[in-house]
């Protein structure tokens, strides 16, 4: 990349997928504007404003030139984005065509009707993302579905759970969360045609009273703009709860890479479970036997950004003076665009670390090996008890023991509490070497697995067929 004397976001010039870029860059924006101005005059034309077609024509003719060198002349005078929008549409549409661009508009017209295609389009990408993960983590279950390995609650050994059971659990978050995206692009609203304060006064003035043209005009351009309908009432913009909702969702859906991410830095240093390593990656400049998982490491660091965002559109939302007041603006370009990158961003990171992940099965055996004992003596305790034995004598026996074992692990020693049972005269014979066999301790781990790809992640799939294969990881390491 040729280094230039500005700053640009690092999300959107080494983060962010191109198609995430593209879709709340300036020219997207500048395009949806005319796009909308371009369905304002069409709908008023189709309901009777003396708009010709000549005009609208030439209106669509001229879409595609933008010349943003004009339009920065053009704001530098006016000091209004969107007015210098407006007038250089109308210089490369002509005088008269330029006479009916935004009749009866108002700025959050084009801004904020243009920032929820954008939104609703940067869900769809991010759905893709989603099912791209879901697909790898499936298939990554099912392949590990009974590989025991060691389970952790407070990071300290537990019972034994298998590696395809906790992908279920990585899967399960991310399907819940497409599950919100779903609901969330089904509810998405568009704001339509409001007018200044929300009242379509301008809108009632241009059809001479009549109400069912404006409330048709108000349809035509949301279906133009490929909206259901729109939003019931608003003030000059769209209710900023609408943000509130969106950026949450993000918000959630880095928690969840997140919580795969921290768990695979842990299982890393495990030597357990590895993300992807390129042949010529450098993990440090120093050390140079080190192979960092710096995919998960980055995954954390923008969920944290992520989070951070969460709290701007709720602020927002409450510091809506009556109608609208201006201070939303600077911020909204800032935290709608940047939450959205960012996440798309995340989710890049984890297709691409899900669909690469290498396992170690020896070193998930070599864990899991001192533990196992210590697992096998709840079972010595039923054998005995079942012999007729004195629950709380064996439990005292099974205590010092494994005590004993401790002490020696922490010396550096192995864990020979299987030899120190087997040794007692009271708790030998009800030891043996099946006691440590893994698949006794997974309990219905591998089933579990079965039945989370049938009966939840395979029907959300199903609901998604279209999107798979649609989206493929590239990250810049």
């Amino acid at each position: 990349m040729e280094a230039v004397d500005r700053y640009d976001s690092p999300l959107a010039t080494r983060y962010a997928t191109p198609a995430m870029v593209a879709n709340f860059s300036d020219r997207r924006r500048a395009l949806l504007w005319r796009d909308l101005w371009i369905a304002l005059a069409e709908a008023e034309r189709a309901l009777g404003v003396p708009i010709s077609e000549a005009q609208v024509a030439a209106l669509r003719a001229a879409r595609e030139r933008i010349d943003f060198a004009r339009v920065a002349e053009h704001e530098a005078r006016l000091r209004h984005d969107v007015m210098a929008h407006i007038e250089h549409f109308g210089e490369v549409a002509g005088a008269d065509a330029g006479k009916v661009i935004h009749l009866g508009a108002t700025s959050c017209y084009v801004a904020d009707n243009a920032e929820l295609v954008m939104i609703r389009d940067g869900l769809e990408l991010l759905m893709d993302r989603l099912v791209a993960a879901l697909d790898a983590l499936a298939r990554f279950a099912g392949q590990h579905r009974a590989l025991a390995t060691l389970a952790y609650t407070h990071f300290q050994p537990a019972q034994l759970t298998t590696v395809g059971k906790r992908a279920c659990l990585w899967a399960q978050d991310l399907g819940l969360d497409l599950e919100t995206l779903e609901q969330l692009r089904a509810r998405l609203p568009f704001r339509g045609v409001k007018g200044t304060t929300g009242t379509q006064a301008s809108f009632l003035a241009l059809f001479h009273g009549d109400h069912a043209k404006v409330r048709a005009l108000d349809r035509a351009v949301a279906e133009a703009m490929g909206f259901a309908g729109s939003i019931a009432v608003s003030g000059q913009t769209y209710t900023r709860k609408i943000d509130t909702w969106v950026v949450a969702a993000l918000a959630d859906i880095a928690g969840s890479a997140s919580k795969i991410a921290v768990d695979l830095r842990l299982l890393a240093h495990k030597r357990e479970i590895d993300e992807p390593f390129e042949a010529d990656q450098v993990g440090s400049s120093a050390m140079a036997y080190k192979r960092n998982p710096m995919r998960s490491e980055r995954i954390c660091g923008l969920a944290r950004f992520v989070h951070s965002l969460a709290t701007s559109p709720r602020e927002t939302h409450a510091n809506q003076w009556f109608e609208r007041t201006l201070d939303d603006s600077a911020n909204r370009r800032l935290t709608i665009t940047e939450a959205f990158l960012a996440t798309d961003a995340i989710l890049n990171l984890l297709v691409d670390i899900t669909s690469g992940l290498v396992v170690h099965p020896p070193v998930i055996a070599a864990n899991m090996r001192d533990e196992l004992p210590f697992m096998a003596t709840e079972n010595v305790l039923m054998r005995g008890t079942s012999a007729g034995h004195s629950r709380q004598e064996l439990h005292r026996l099974v205590r010092g023991h494994s005590l004993e074992a401790v002490a020696g692990m922490k010396r550096g020693e192995p864990n020979d509490l299987m030899a120190r049972m087997q040794a007692d005269p009271v708790l030998g014979p009800f030891v043996d070497a099946d006691l440590t066999a893994p698949a006794r301790y997974v309990g219905r781990a591998p089933e579990q697995v079965d039945e989370f790809l049938a009966e939840f992640l395979a029907p959300l799939l199903a609901r998604h067929e279209a999107r798979r294969g649609r989206f493929s990881a590239g990250v810049r390491v």
